[in-house]
């Protein structure tokens, strides 16, 4: 079951224990979504999550109507699912891929092909290739349709001479 406004947020890993609980790699850091009463949807629906905690990076997870270490085994491999979550002030990936990519003097850089994760700063990943670091995004108003960034000098020079 996939519904299209829903968004990635993580996988099950494996079961743990014999009580039914699992292992959860999630990729979002809302706390939204670890909160006892999310929703994950899951294959074969929506589950709420009853208890959760934190273990070495990733969470271990009892969800509704999953009792049994056999119930768990069935839900290995899973892709998590949620809705997307509303915050004026956050920019999302979803809404930044496709987007086209200007600079404040208008000139036009393509579209934001992808999102590379960065420790230093997540990357947007131009259609050319390009990669600009996040934090050179100076309006994001406009998204879904448009991104403008004011990189430093020099970052998109390359592209000039082509």
């Amino acid at each position: 079951m996939s519904e299209p406004n829903l968004l990635e947020i993580g996988r099950i890993s494996k079961a743990h224990g014999l009580r039914g609980e699992l292992v959860a790699t999630l990729i979002s850091d809302r706390p939204e979504r670890v909160a006892p009463g999310a929703v994950w949807y899951l294959d074969e629906g929506p589950r709420s999550v009853v208890a959760i905690r934190s273990h070495q990076h990733r969470w271990i997870v009892t969800l509704s109507g999953v009792d049994t270490r056999e119930d768990a085994d069935l839900l290995h491999g899973q892709i998590i699912r949620g809705e997307p979550i509303v915050d004026d002030e956050a920019m999302w990936v979803h809404e930044l891929v496709g987007a086209s990519v200007q600079t404040p003097d208008g000139r036009s850089w393509g579209q934001v092909r992808a999102v590379v994760a960065n420790p230093a700063s997540d990357l947007l990943e131009l259609s050319d290739g390009t990669l600009v670091p996040e934090v050179f995004v100076t309006d994001f108003s406009q998204l879904p349709q448009l991104v403008v960034i004011d990189p430093p000098v020099g970052l998109l020079e390359d592209q000039l001479a082509e």
